[in-house]
């Protein structure tokens, strides 16, 4: 009888963690997308959700940082401010961004819920344990948001909102110091990296560019 000792243990297949997923950077939506999850909203009257996917979509913040806004950091003087800025919780260094009109008047009808009546931060937990909605919501309202167009859920993200009008900044100027200071990176590398400029860029820019 053959000796078993010495033979390599059979393990059983698992399927790689990442199989059916999209790896990589998330993709940022274009203007078309953007139009179409705000008049579904609009239609659905979900001012949270509206003034929510608006100040994303401006302020170009992590997540992390998004849901932790207090309605002190928009809000003065009994309206909502055109400009702010706030400290990044990753980096520690402010990072200013603008309120468009669409966003202020979307914020305005938030504020004035029923909801929002001696509310500090801009987007309450629904539990008195929870100051504000956790980043994991933040995610399943994305999601929500891309798959109601017939977008590919696993394509998109928190950071597609944080991408989205950078990269059209970006495609429109070529100031990639610009993005740099909007996204409150501290490396050019990293604003490089991360709007994913490549060689065919650069050569795009220079060629639209007559001396």
């Amino acid at each position: 009888m053959m000796s078993t000792a010495n033979l390599p243990a059979i393990r059983a297949c698992r399927p790689a963690w990442n199989k059916g997923r999209i790896v990589g950077q998330k993709r940022p939506l274009q203007p078309k997308h953007v139009w179409a999850i705000r008049v579904r909203l609009e239609i659905a009257q979900r001012t949270r959700k509206l003034a929510l996917f608006n100040l994303a979509i401006d302020s170009k913040l992590r997540g992390c940082d998004l849901v932790r806004l207090k309605v002190s950091d928009i809000y003065a003087a009994g309206q909502v401010k055109h400009r702010t800025a706030i400290v990044q919780s990753k980096t520690l260094r402010p990072v200013s961004f603008e309120i468009t009109e669409g966003t202020r008047k979307a914020i305005g009808a938030w504020l004035d819920a029923p909801l929002m009546v001696g509310s500090e931060h801009l987007w309450p937990g629904r539990f008195h344990e929870r100051l504000h909605i956790s980043t994991r919501q933040y995610a399943r309202l994305v999601r929500d948001w891309v798959t109601s167009i017939g977008l590919e859920p696993n394509a998109y993200g928190t950071h597609s909102m944080r991408r989205t009008k950078v990269a059209q900044i970006y495609r429109k100027t070529g100031n990639l110091r610009a993005v740099q200071l909007l996204l409150g990176h501290t490396k050019m590398d990293s604003t490089v990296r991360y709007l994913g400029v490549e060689l065919e860029d650069a050569l795009a820019i220079a060629e639209a560019v007559d001396i």
